[in-house]
């Protein structure tokens, strides 16, 4: 680690020392056992679900910090197991004052303590009782101090608000466009990293991290020549290290290697709009997938000279994949899972961060007026295949790209991961269209939108009778 952001950080912060090792791993983060740990018990009783958890402070209090898989990063984390499962607790010393911890309500589920920093000490007992419990830390004060978390076993977890709020952004959260004779000017854009819990379908909600609170973050809109000043807050409560990287800056790492920042502190850097074009962006931290996968990313339009061809409607439209513990639909709150992101096996497709969001609230447009949406794959792994079935795109601007000649009566566009399109018709006919990735089984998975046309029907164009709706 550079001995600059060693003087940096408070390495007796846990968490602190922890996100800054993240920034150099893939997120992962492995610690050496004391030498004195005890042997494991016979083989039949090896663990069934293991947890480590490193002691040291969170927002100013006490914690057991997660460390690897589902609650890497959190504070207290909920543990859980189905019942007659054998349990592994590892803790280790993070701080150099000693701890221990004790699971009620099990036989065996009371460690040593370990006294510097660096020793661990592992507990195995069998979840042997259905309910929910309490684990923490017994030496006097670090319980009041905030080191007390939640162990479940069996149906019993705590449920999670069902009244959370949507962490989707509206389709419509669109800025007006620049002036296209004005000079070049100066913009700033600030990002704040929010992380939260919201709902992610009927009955299950995520914890998603966010910039500006929302899915995607907020839509950037500049033009050729402009200057844009990044600025990027990391709140004090939040658990990780995040970052930008814009894929419209013409600089390292698109501005990420100005933007890596701790909880409670504020970065930011400067560029100049050379390449007009759709951009997406995204957050840049190890390991990079499982940022964009909670919902970091979001898009930044650079507008070319003379701006863009006026529309009557624009839309903010982006695609995402959400992988958790759990498979699709069942309820409750959902952990992220690491290893369906390496598999690359998500179980939630989403379009605007959450299922249904772009049919809770559908993109409207009235009968001959001319639509435009703007839309990027955030990813972070799989390729789209992007269309509005009863319409056919007019203009598709392939890639992003804003100074080719656009591809015209395109039905299905393929965009990349991490890439983007903007695609252009005129709706001529009432009625509800929907919005798919035309891999269509993920719309089974969450995977679709509607937009919504009013107006007189036109049987000239389409003369029929709307028995249904149309499939997907």
């Amino acid at each position: 680690m550079p001995e600059s952001l060693k003087e940096h950080l408070n390495l007796s912060n846990v968490q602190h020392a922890a996100l800054a090792l993240a920034i150099f791993s893939t997120g992962f983060i492995s610690l050496a056992q004391d030498s004195a740990q005890p042997a494991l018990p016979p083989a039949e009783y090896l663990p069934d679900v293991s947890y480590t958890l490193t002691t040291g402070l969170l927002a100013g209090r006490m914690a057991f910090i997660g460390v690897g898989g589902a609650i890497d990063g959190m504070a207290n984390p909920t543990l859980t197991a189905r019942p007659g499962q054998v349990v592994q607790i590892t803790l280790i010393n993070g701080d150099n004052v000693e701890h221990d911890i004790f699971v009620e309500g099990f036989a065996g589920a009371h460690s040593p303590p370990v006294r510097q920093q660096g020793a661990s000490v592992s507990i195995v007992f069998r979840a042997d009782q259905e309910g929910e419990f309490s684990y923490w830390c017994t030496v006097p004060g670090h319980r009041q101090a905030g080191m007390e978390g939640t162990f479940v076993v069996g149906d019993a977890q705590a449920q999670p608000e069902r009244d959370l709020p949507s962490i989707s952004r509206p389709a419509t959260d669109v800025p007006p466009p620049p002036d296209p004779g004005a000079g070049p000017v100066r913009h700033e854009v600030v990002l704040e990293t929010i992380e939260r819990d919201a709902y992610l379908a009927d009955g299950t909600t995520y914890r998603y991290w966010t910039f500006n609170n929302q899915v995607p973050g907020p839509f950037i809109r500049v033009k050729l020549g402009d200057t844009v000043d990044v600025v990027l807050e990391n709140p004090e409560d939040s658990n990780f290290i995040h970052s930008v990287d814009l894929h419209a800056v013409t600089g390292p790492g698109g501005g990420a290697v100005s933007t890596q920042t701790l909880p409670g502190d504020r970065t930011g850097f400067s560029f100049k709009a050379i390449n007009p074009g759709l951009y997406i962006y995204h957050c840049a931290t190890p390991m990079v997938a499982h940022h964009i996968a909670n919902g970091m990313y979001g898009m930044i339009l650079v507008e070319p000279e003379g701006g863009l061809p006026p529309v009557d409607r624009e839309f903010y439209v982006m695609q995402g994949e959400i992988y958790t513990a759990d498979v699709f639909g069942v309820p409750g709150h959902q952990a992220f899972s690491v290893t369906k992101l390496l598999n690359e096996h998500p179980e939630y497709y989403v379009f605007n961060g959450a299922v249904n969001a772009l049919n809770d609230q559908p993109l409207e447009a009235n009968v001959g007026e001319t639509v435009r949406i703007y839309f990027g794959v955030g990813g972070p792994n799989k390729i789209s295949s992007f269309h509005v079935i009863g319409e056919i795109f007019d203009r598709v601007y392939h890639e992003g790209s804003l100074t080719t000649e656009p591809l015209r009566d395109i039905h299905v566009t393929q965009v990349p991961a991490g890439g983007t399109a903007m695609v252009e018709f005129k709706v001529e006919v009432p009625g509800e269209y929907v919005l798919v990735d035309h891999a269509l089984s993920r719309a089974e998975r969450g995977l679709s939108g509607t937009l919504v046309v009013h107006g007189d029907p036109n049987p000239e164009i389409y003369d029929g009778p709307v028995n249904a709706p149309a499939g997907h």
